[in-house]
């Protein structure tokens, strides 16, 4: 009894370790067809990412030109310096030499060569004197890798348009945002392995090298952009101001020559500067246009059929009652016509011609002249403005928006609109690049003039020609634009700015000047804004006189034949004073 008793204990003892090992064996056998079956391709992964790594090379990225053909911006063959921490003998003193090396601090080089990776960046696109004083140094472990740098050789010109490209090569701002994909070069994959001692090397790599991008030629002319760039500059330091914006425009194509923003940045630095810099605020940024909105009232009048330049309001001797509130004008003034009332800028009057023109009618035609809606102009974070519907306008509203407040519009969209008068009624999109080009010079693509739509009839756009002319002549609010050796039409803009909890702002002004010349054949469309200035504030005094610097400058530089003294021709009707 006693021995078949033992048998069957062990027996029991085989048959429960054996029964313990065959589950073991099944959890394993159902592990692994987890893992080869379901899981296969999360493991190749897995032991890839421990022996092998891709990379991706770029082609060099395209140049960028002015209109003839001078670098804007370029790509350089630069070093960077990295680090292969696990081989740096003495991590210690080696972080000492390197930050002395490159100017850098202890503490940051020191927790580089703490990282656990097989690689890591010390130095991107680093001086060529910096990869000097580290190669003198011969540490093992210290990497330098041939990649390319962004370089703007006109520092601050045009720096607003161009943009600027990050660390990485990818466009960040500008044209260089806007433009990337068409600016960076192709791709060069590649991939590295590492063997059993943790050593890399290339394989399947491919025989070729990436394209390069192609190239952008811009209608800017840099020596447009300076002219403009240094008017602006003195105007807006001249009355100590905020800012500035101003824009050179081919009114018969819609090509930009000039479009400047004050203060500048330098983009081969762009991180010492504040982001606002970097906003192309011409674009970007939209602003209530004051006395500028007078000219595109009387387009709407004169479109009407209703009013002719001679016809005549009274102008109430200096104030006009509109509901609760008062409009006022800088001088009394009794009976104007339509062309005086532009001439001498009466807010009273552009009220009462607005109210005969009608809310609808004058809605309708400012959005024919392109505001409310964006230019379409090839450049990032374009504004459309703000136009709100007739339909939602109060009288006293209705009478603000005739002279030019209650509305924003952007330099561009004004630029734009008043090109569009000089060129006898037609709005063109405005545009800042001509043509693509490949990494050979060889032509990709070409981008022309757009025609968008007739915005007024030619007979309109030649009388607001005349009337403009009227602006610089003597009595005229922009005679301070005026040049004896080309007619000039123009007009003045001075606006309130609105404040930060609603309401006009007490002493805060944006001062304009837009214009053309000559006025019989219109070569340049020229616009200059500039933002609360102190001391002076009307835009006959704070722009016209930048906006003179820059008309002479650019005729003289496009060669432009100066007129014979009296030689320009317009309607001497239209200047006399028209009385009931």
């Amino acid at each position: 009894m006693k021995r078949k008793g033992a048998k069957n204990y062990l027996r029991m003892r085989v048959t429960i370790v054996g029964a313990g090992f065959a589950l073991v064996l099944a959890v394993i056998a159902g592990r692994a067809v987890q893992l080869q079956v379901y899981r296969h391709r999360w493991l190749s992964q897995m032991a890839a990412g421990q022996y092998e790594k891709s990379y991706v090379s770029r082609g060099k990225r395209g140049a960028i030109y002015d209109a003839r053909f001078h670098d804007l911006a370029v790509s350089l063959d630069v070093t960077s310096i990295g680090l292969h921490p696990q081989k740096i003998a003495e991590p210690g003193r080696a972080a000492a030499k390197l930050a002395r090396a490159l100017r850098m601090s202890r503490r940051q080089v020191r927790r580089k060569l703490k990282s656990r990776k097989a690689f890591v960046w010390l130095k991107r696109k680093a001086s060529p004197r910096q990869v000097a004083a580290v190669k003198a140094l011969s540490l093992k472990g210290v990497a330098f890798v041939r990649e390319r740098s962004r370089f703007y050789p006109n520092r601050s010109l045009a720096a607003q348009v161009v943009g600027f490209c990050g660390v990485d090569g990818k466009g960040l701002e500008g044209l260089e945002f806007f433009y990337n994909r068409t600016l960076q070069g192709g791709e060069d994959r590649f991939t590295v392995w590492r063997d059993a001692r943790g050593r890399w090397f290339e394989a399947d790599r491919p025989p070729y090298v990436a394209d390069a991008g192609n190239n952008l030629v811009l209608t800017i002319d840099a020596a447009v952009q300076h002219i403009t760039e240094k008017a602006l500059a003195e105007a807006v330091r001249k009355y100590s101001a905020k800012a500035g914006m101003a824009v050179v425009m081919r009114p018969d194509t819609g090509a930009i020559m000039a479009l400047a923003n004050y203060p500048y940045f330098n983009p081969n630095s762009y991180r010492d500067y504040s982001k606002s810099r970097w906003r192309n605020r011409a674009i970007t940024d939209p602003f209530e246009p004051g006395s500028t909105m007078k000219i595109f009232l009387a387009a709407a009048a004169l479109e009407s059929g209703k009013i002719s330049p001679g016809s005549i309001f009274f102008c109430e001797n200096g104030a006009y009652r509109i509901g609760r509130r008062t409009v006022h004008d800088t001088h009394p003034y009794g009976w104007l016509s339509l062309q005086q009332i532009v001439k001498k800028s009466s807010n009273i009057g552009a009220v009462k011609v607005g109210a005969l023109v009608g809310s609808k009618r004058l809605h309708d035609q400012l959005r024919e002249l392109g505001f409310g809606s964006r230019t379409g102009i090839d450049a990032p974070g374009e504004s459309a403005g703000l136009l709100m519907s007739y339909r939602k306008w109060t009288r006293i509203d209705a009478g603000a928006i005739a002279f030019g407040q209650g509305l924003a519009v952007t330099a561009m969209q004004l630029a734009t609109a008043v090109s569009a008068i000089a060129n006898g009624g037609i709005l063109m999109r405005p545009y800042l690049v001509q043509a693509i080009t490949d990494a050979n010079g060889k032509l990709v693509r070409k981008i022309g003039p757009r025609k968008i739509r007739r915005a007024i009839s030619a007979e309109t756009a030649r009388t607001l020609r005349r009337i403009m002319r009227t602006v610089t002549t003597e009595g005229g609010t922009g005679v301070n634009a005026a040049l004896e050796s080309y007619s000039v039409a123009g007009k003045t803009g001075t606006a309130q700015k609105v404040g930060p909890e609603g309401g006009y702002a007490r002493g805060k002004y944006v001062s304009s000047f837009v214009g053309f010349l000559p006025v019989e054949d219109p070569e340049a469309v020229i616009l200059v804004v500039v933002d609360e200035p102190k001391r002076f504030h009307y835009g006959g005094t704070v722009a016209a006189p930048a906006f003179k610097t820059i008309a002479r400058s650019v005729m003289d530089y496009l060669g432009v034949p100066p007129q014979r003294p009296g030689g320009e021709k317009f309607n001497v009707a239209l200047v006399e004073e028209v009385r009931p």
